[in-house]
């Protein structure tokens, strides 16, 4: 498989910021790591080689990104304040540097956010808040309230980085319901070991009051919140992000 290190300065963060970059064409897909985890995650943790089919065809290239959650989410003493400005610098650095540089090097229109556990968390947020941007999501596991990092804190930064407060006051004529619509997203969760599947019901909920078509899918209680299921899950959805059917590839 073709692999390619990228190290760069980021404006928004005031620091380098590493990417690993796996395949060569296709439809770009950024890869947000799990809680804290780094830019060579994809490959370590072996989605690389799940996801190789597609990669090695020319079907995707992903580009696999470092978090910033132990100064953000993660940071449980920190003050929220600062922290949920630090993410917002975070999301600044995915939205206006890497995604524009990832659109210019592909030729594509958008790009496909996934990721698992927290990287879930964040690959919906990106896609919710910018699907003029981000035209696919995959987020398998993730918890989609920023309580997750916040307890009881809300600002209107922290706000606008959960999802289930903002799309619930997704006002019914917002124009980002018609892209949703003519786009393919899914979200799932299990209901097995160490899943916290509430928050997925209640965007599942949020979703079907508002009329949004974005796939939920709750796989069963023998699924858990770890790798295995996590590879499965990836070859199940991935097809259909693409635009065949789900489990199937070319």
């Amino acid at each position: 498989m073709e692999t390619q290190y990228l190290v760069d300065y980021s404006p928004a963060l005031g620091r380098d910021m590493e990417c690993m970059v796996y395949g060569r064409s296709g439809r770009p897909v950024l890869y947000i790591p799990c809680q804290d985890g780094r830019f060579y995650d994809f490959g370590d943790f072996h989605m690389a080689g799940t996801l190789a089919p597609w990669i090695e065809s020319g079907q995707i290239i992903v580009f696999s990104v470092d978090t910033l959650d132990k100064e953000t989410w993660s940071d449980k003493n920190g003050d929220p304040y600062w922290r949920a400005r630090r993410h917002e610098q975070w999301m600044d650095y995915l939205t206006k540097e890497m995604a524009p540089y990832i659109l210019n090097r592909t030729g594509q229109e958008g790009i496909i956010s996934f990721g698992c556990s927290l990287g879930a968390t964040h690959a919906a947020n990106l896609y919710l808040r910018r699907p003029d941007l981000f035209n696919g999501m995959l987020a398998l596991s993730g918890i989609y309230t920023a309580s997750y990092g916040f307890h009881g804190y809300m600002d209107e930064v922290v706000y606008q980085n959960s999802p289930v407060h903002y799309m619930a006051n997704l006002p019914p004529d917002h124009p980002y319901i018609g892209l949703f619509n003519r786009q393919r997203a899914a979200i799932c969760v299990g209901q097995g070991a160490w899943e916290l599947p509430d928050s997925t019901r209640q965007l599942a909920d949020i979703f079907y009051r508002k009329g949004i078509h974005t796939w939920v899918d709750f796989w069963g209680h023998d699924c858990a919140h770890d790798w295995p299921w996590w590879y499965k899950q990836a070859v199940y959805f991935f097809p259909w992000l693409l635009g065949g059917e789900p489990g199937q590839s070319d």
